[in-house]
């Protein structure tokens, strides 16, 4: 992998994925979409409350790389990850109670949307500070490298944390320690409703990773397959060399910034061209195309994920509540 790599071109051949790899891509992009959705449908219920960020849109991205990584690695992500933590595995069900609040959800119903965790899948946490999460990666990634384990610390950010301190740091003192550390920032085009290009000088991100001499590349993010032949390619280069390797994944996001945006700032033509690229689409199109996926099949999916994601809001209504008494358990000062 060279220092810098420009833009990968063309398409993934599907041959190069078995065909229950490509199945299981899709009904993972389908379940996140219909789960997110319908979070969208349960916060205008009053059943969530506090800041809620969905990743409709963002599904390639999301399955493509976290279907690349081993149980030993370790994620670390923004505060819109709800799709991350079921494509590492957290029952949607624990997901959705914890938007709920309940004490059947991933945190025991103290941490809502931005704050999903779970230590035994090495996934550790949404975090709701703008980059906050950054050094905390390279800091799991120095811990690696001294006790000689196997993992890489995978951090997921946003375009608009690239324009912190925080970010400089954490490149600089990854690439100076040689951190097995992989950075992906998924670019959806807005920080929150400023265009990349206002906010950053560099509105290529994965340049940005050139002033510390750490190949990046940026990717199709709307491509599964692309990102996910990406993100294998950079996991074996960082477990090869014991150095870190950045990720821009261009996806673009369906909803607002959040559930309450009603993302006035963007054209409606702009977002009817990018929904032309859904990632669920353009899987389910090759497939189809390549007679690997018909309509029945489509439809059995989409009607076993609808169960699935009403299992889920049943499990997150049935879960209880916290209870007053352990107001104050997990806190630590």
């Amino acid at each position: 992998m060279a220092t810098t790599v420009i833009e990968t071109k063309g398409l993934i051949s599907l041959d190069r994925f078995s065909l229950e790899t490509l199945h299981q891509f899709h009904y993972q992009m389908t379940f996140i979409r219909r789960f997110e959705e319908k979070v969208n449908e349960m916060y205008t219920r009053a059943k969530i409350g506090g800041y809620c960020h969905l990743n409709v849109g963002e599904e390639g991205s999301i399955v493509g790389s976290i279907s690349a990584l081993t149980p030993d690695d370790y994620i670390y992500t923004s505060y819109r990850e709800h799709g991350h933590a079921i494509a590492r595995g957290i029952p949607p069900g624990v997901v959705m109670a914890e938007l709920f609040g309940k004490e059947g959800g991933a945190a025991h119903g103290r941490g809502g949307s931005m704050h999903m965790f779970d230590p035994g899948r090495h996934f550790m946490g949404g975090w709701a500070i703008v980059g906050a999460h950054l050094p905390i990666a390279a800091g799991a990634a120095f811990a690696i490298n001294y006790r000689g384990d196997a993992g890489v610390s995978v951090c997921y950010l946003g375009e608009g944390a690239t324009n912190i301190g925080a970010f400089h740091e954490t490149l600089n003192v990854a690439k100076l320690w040689k951190l097995p550390a992989l950075f992906i920032v998924i670019n959806n085009l807005y920080e929150m409703g400023t265009p990349v290009e206002k906010a950053s000088s560099v509105p290529e991100q994965y340049k940005k990773a050139a002033a510390y001499d750490i190949p990046s590349e940026r990717v199709d993010g709307m491509d599964v397959l692309a990102v996910h032949d990406a993100t294998q390619r950079a996991m074996d280069h960082i477990r090869r060399e014991r150095e870190p390797v950045f990720l821009e994944f261009m996806a673009y996001r369906f909803r607002g910034h959040s559930v309450i945006d009603p993302g006035r700032y963007r054209t409606e033509e702009e977002v009817k061209e990018w929904m032309l690229r859904d990632p669920i689409l353009m899987l389910r199109e090759r497939m189809v195309a390549a007679k690997l996926l018909d309509d029945a099949a489509i439809s059995a999916v989409e009607q076993r994920v609808e169960t699935e994601v009403q299992a889920a809001v049943d499990f997150a209504e049935a879960s209880p509540f916290p209870d007053v008494s352990t107001l104050f358990d997990y806190v630590y000062a």
